[in-house]
């Protein structure tokens, strides 16, 4: 299908690391460890704890203070792709050959490929049979709107399947869930290509896979930190993921045309079913059998209450809500250029063969910045880009205030789409974040929420273009979602770890100099 190890917090601190080690993302994250309370999140105000040799203590404006961690281990640190379940794989010394490497350093990991693979062949079959299916309906009903319906329906039953199924993330091993994800979505697809089955029971079907893709998406990034470790690797491992997605809009609807042109609709279907099918195949024989993340009944016996229950304690700290809102929220305001794509592009006079550079320009600007940031980047600055950039992501919308003309929008757009390379960074942030037991269900809601926003986000940029011009509502929607997103950067601020444990630790510094 395409698309958390606590720390006590109650520890007390130890020296800061030695210069000369190379910097850690931010925020630093801690060596798991030993079994630590349930599945809580730790306090977001806790900083990480790090295994460092001791120096005597100064403060760094850079750096978390440091809580202990249990002993290191032997010097000998793993390669790429081979730490134990859970443990980050890149050990003290090891993050700057990684930054150096790049992307190549992830395909190095045997697993990665597999995933990568798999995640290539779903997307694109999943791309084809949207629209072979929509093309079918068409032809079965001659109802334009069943027909828009069934592309709808591709992303209403996220959040239902994101929030009612999240638990099966950690309650399962994860390659069984993705493998049988595969396999119940290949069955449902194969279902679609019986002649008899009528047109509720194809958008059923369609409402069936929607709602399996969130669990199957989150399971697989949550895997990823168990490939690749919780550091750089997993990083750029999730970048390379997102270059695919957004790069299946513009390879898998043609494609998928070009597909439409040799076969009838339901023989195009037929394509997708053979590609979940290897999917599955690539991630059973590829991948490591590795044990679930929580056992069952830690979150109140039943699938439905360790989902929501999961939901309830990510949702509850206030670090992981403002990082999972910071994926959320631009996405919510960016798609309303694309949505209006077409009414925006008969309204400059624009020739039919814009409408499609319109819909491809954001799609090209954010691989290209991706493939940039993650490249070109070290760790450390990437971190640093990821509120600046969030905070002006959406200002090149503003553009759309004067009513460009076509080179200048697309020029804005692409702008646009470069804005969201600061996800690169927040990625480390929420893997941080969240405890590794909760880290499925944490990925499947952040999964479910961002394609759901991003569906109200294009039916809210309709409904207003009922009432206003619509180069009046792009532009509103860049100074709206602008707005929200500050205030979101003030919240990440807030809650960052290291501002939080610098401002005790002077707060502490004077209370022990008062009492003397």
């Amino acid at each position: 299908m395409p698309t958390d190890s606590p720390a006590p917090a109650d520890s007390p601190r130890t020296p800061s690391a030695p210069a000369a080690q190379a910097p850690a993302p931010f925020p630093e994250r801690a060596p798991l460890p030993d079994p630590g309370p349930g599945p809580t999140l730790r306090d977001p105000g806790a900083p990480a704890a790090v295994a460092r040799p001791p120096v005597p203590p100064q403060p760094q404006p850079h750096a978390p203070a440091l809580l202990p961690a249990p002993a290191p281990a032997p010097a000998a640190a793993p390669g790429p792709g081979t730490p134990a379940p859970g443990t980050p794989a890149p050990g003290p010394g090891t993050p700057a050959p990684v930054t150096r490497r790049g992307y190549r350093a992830v395909f190095a990991v045997a697993e990665f490929r597999a995933v990568f693979a798999a995640h290539l062949l779903s997307l694109l079959g999943v791309v084809v049979s949207e629209l072979a299916l929509t093309v079918l309906v068409y032809d079965l009903t001659g109802s334009p709107l069943l027909s828009a319906l069934t592309f709808a329906l591709g992303l209403l039953p996220y959040i239902v399947g994101g929030t009612l199924l999240a638990g099966v993330a950690d309650r399962y091993p994860a390659r069984r869930v993705l493998v049988v994800c595969d396999l119940l979505c290949a069955v449902c697809v194969a279902v679609m290509l019986v002649p008899a089955t009528p047109v509720a029971g194809l958008l059923a079907l369609r409402c069936l896979v929607a709602a399996i893709a969130p669990v199957f998406t989150g399971t697989r990034m949550a895997a990823l930190t168990d490939i690749l470790g919780e550091g750089d690797l997993y990083v750029l491992g999730r970048s390379l993921l997102r270059i695919v997605s957004q790069s299946a809009m513009l390879i898998g609807f043609g494609a998928g045309g070009l597909l439409l042109t040799v076969l009838s609709p339901r023989g195009a279907i037929t394509v997708t079913v053979a590609t979940f099918l290897c999917s599955a195949a690539l991630l059973r024989f590829g991948t490591r059998d590795r044990p679930a993340r929580a056992t069952r009944g830690d979150g109140g016996g039943t699938l439905l209450a360790e989902s929501l229950s999961g939901a309830r304690l990510i949702l509850g700290d206030r670090r992981v809500r403002a990082l999972m809102l910071l994926f959320w929220v631009p996405p919510t305001f960016v798609v309303a250029p694309e949505a209006l794509a077409a009414p925006y592009a008969d309204a400059i006079g624009a020739p039919p063969a814009a409408l499609g550079l319109l819909l491809c320009a954001m799609a090209v600007g954010h691989i290209g910045a991706e493939l940039f940031v993650g490249s070109a980047l070290s760790p450390r600055n990437r971190s640093r880009i990821v509120l600046p950039v969030a905070a002006a992501g959406l200002l090149p919308l503003l553009v759309y205030a004067v009513r460009p003309g076509l080179a200048l929008a697309l020029a804005a757009l692409a702008l646009a789409g470069a804005g969201a390379a600061y996800v690169i960074g927040l990625d480390q942030w929420f893997v941080d974040a969240v405890p590794r037991e909760l880290r499925g269900r944490a990925m499947t809601l952040l999964t479910a929420g961002l394609m759901t926003v991003q569906g109200l986000g294009m039916a809210l940029a309709g409904l207003a273009a009922e009432f206003f011009p619509v180069h009046q509502v792009v532009a509103g929607s860049g100074i709206v979602g602008t707005v929200c997103t500050l205030l979101l950067v003030a919240e990440a601020r807030r809650t960052d770890p290291r501002r939080r444990s610098c401002t005790e630790g002077r707060d502490g510094a004077d209370r022990h100099v008062t009492s003397r």
